[in-house]
């Protein structure tokens, strides 16, 4: 019984929609009825805060307490907020005792209220107490349990591109919050997942969010598209976890693709030029190896197939140790006992030394089908921080080297470029000192970079505002400063390219 025990489309989720809306039971109602403190409380996990909250019996507070909190309801509660019949026969609550009609309901799923990027009323619905995943991560859950919107699923929303999508596909889906966001930019989204129950539970969170029904195909990677079939996004939140596919008793679907190594993230950046349109965007989380004796950036960049530029970004790299811990806790593996802890952590070690792995990078990649002979592939490492959401930046990102790819130094000189937006300029150096030692641009958007010029170079941005090509602008600057334009010509294209690719300075349109 993978999905005979959760709730099934139909109008009642209709209904239910209207009644949560009718409550306020929206992202802004939670936090005003919570207040900040237990509403950052619940977001790790931690329910005591939201329960004293929500003691005053409000309509709000008893629907917190049903799908949130996962709380025993008597139905005469629920009599006046919800259709309880109706809620009763579709399966969204059900009896604690089936044999008992006065029994209490309890929620047989978590409903979490979501908000658009636009300020719209969403909600995601996962499995029940799976809603906010806490310290102990998925404890005692069933292997095909489905989660609701966590860390890393709420991070690829923020990465994405607000880019045309008549079709996209979300591999993976889980809990369906990134099926959510391209539908609600006009997609024709199919959905793909191993877990049936997934599958069910992501039709349940766009049909309660008033988006259409999901093409839905059961399946491991691309195997459920078709070959023929193509998508202008592809996004994914897939099961990145390295974990040694011969752990005993670990598998959790959400999280371990049974693969080994990598593996898993390999394939979905290999295969996906295959299943964009021309121009078409890939974006997806990955983890990947650090094998002793090579350079990570080397090793991911092969991955990324022909025809495509890609951007693929570190966001934190840990040691193999540390990243063992990090995923037996959340399976709760050392709440166990403690002669079967150590030896799942000595397992996961073997396999990491088996490999050669001394580490494990965590991150972003996105993929552009560009069809360039010449394809930009960029791997760096940013652990800083950044401005949310990054989509603009990303989208930046490719058009300034997809623009930057045909100019040649004499067309760099001859183009015309702009200052971006909220990039400040520092001067460092001693108290009292005339000249400064540094001078640093800083970006207030975006990747929030910062870069050390020159003189020259602090002088070439500041007169940058369209009006005049580069050029030009080094000739003046040469002349104030009393030297020969040459070697600065020949200086300037370099310097104008690296500041372009990293979002300091924009071409002219």
């Amino acid at each position: 019984m993978i999905t005979d025990d959760l709730p099934h489309p139909g109008p009642e989720t209709d209904r239910l929609r209207e009644a949560l809306l009718s409550a306020t039971f929206t992202a802004d109602g939670l936090l005003d009825q919570l207040g900040g403190v237990a509403y950052a409380a619940l977001a790790r996990g931690e329910t005591v805060p939201a329960l004293r909250a929500t003691r005053d019996g409000t309509p709000l507070a008893t629907l917190i307490r049903l799908f949130l909190l996962c709380e025993e309801m008597p139905a005469d509660a629920l009599t006046d907020l919800l259709p309880v019949a109706g809620m009763r026969a579709a399966g969204w609550v059900r009896p604690t005792d089936p044999d008992d009609p006065g029994a209490p309901l309890r929620a047989t799923v978590d409903i979490r209220p979501f908000a658009g990027p636009d300020g719209e009323d969403w909600w995601v619905v996962s499995d029940a107490g799976c809603a906010i995943g806490g310290a102990a991560g998925a404890e005692g859950a069933a292997r095909d349990v489905v989660l609701g919107v966590g860390g890393a699923s709420a991070t690829l929303t923020q990465l994405a591109v607000d880019a045309p999508a008549g079709r996209a596909l979300d591999l993976g889906t889980g809990c369906g919050v990134q099926a959510l966001h391209l539908a609600a930019r006009g997609a024709r989204v199919t959905v793909t997942d191993v877990n049936p129950r997934a599958l069910h539970i992501a039709r349940l969170t766009l049909e309660l969010s008033g988006m259409p029904a999901p093409t839905a195909r059961q399946g491991s990677l691309y195997e459920p598209v078709r070959d023929d079939e193509r998508f202008d996004v592809v996004v994914s939140n897939p099961p990145f976890v390295i974990s040694p596919p011969a752990d005993p008793g670990a598998r959790l679907t959400y999280r371990d693709g049974g693969m080994e190594g990598d593996a898993l993230c390999r394939s979905l950046v290999e295969g996906a030029a295959d299943r964009l349109t021309d121009g078409g965007w890939c974006q997806l989380l990955a983890n990947w190896e650090h094998i002793e004796g090579e350079d990570w950036r080397e090793r991911v960049a092969t991955w990324v197939p022909a025809g495509c530029d890609a951007w693929i970004v570190q966001r934190e790299e840990q040691d193999v140790a540390r990243y063992t811990e990090l995923w037996l806790r959340d399976a709760g593996a050392h709440r166990g006992p403690r002669a079967e802890y150590r030896a799942r952590y000595s397992h996961w070690l073997d396999a990491f030394a088996a490999r050669g792995t001394r580490a494990i990078g965590f991150g972003w990649i996105t993929l552009r089908r560009t069809g360039a002979d010449r394809p930009s592939v960029v791997a760096e490492e940013w652990p800083h921080a950044v401005e949310q959401p990054l989509g603009p930046e990303i989208v930046r990102h490719f058009a300034a080297r997809d623009r930057l790819r045909d100019l040649d130094d004499a067309a760099l000189l001859a183009a015309r470029f702009v200052l971006a937006d909220g990039v400040v300029q520092e001067q460092i150096g001693l108290p009292g000192e005339e000249d400064p030692e540094h001078v640093v641009l800083r970006q207030r958007h975006g990747m929030m970079r910062a870069t050390t010029v020159d003189t020259v170079g602090a002088a070439l941005v500041g007169s940058c505002d369209g009006t005049l090509p580069a050029g030009p602008i080094v000739d003046a600057i040469a002349q104030l400063l009393g030297e020969a334009p040459g070697p600065l010509r020949e200086a300037t294209p370099a310097t104008v390219r690296s500041l372009v690719e990293q979002g300091f300075l924009h071409l002219a349109e």
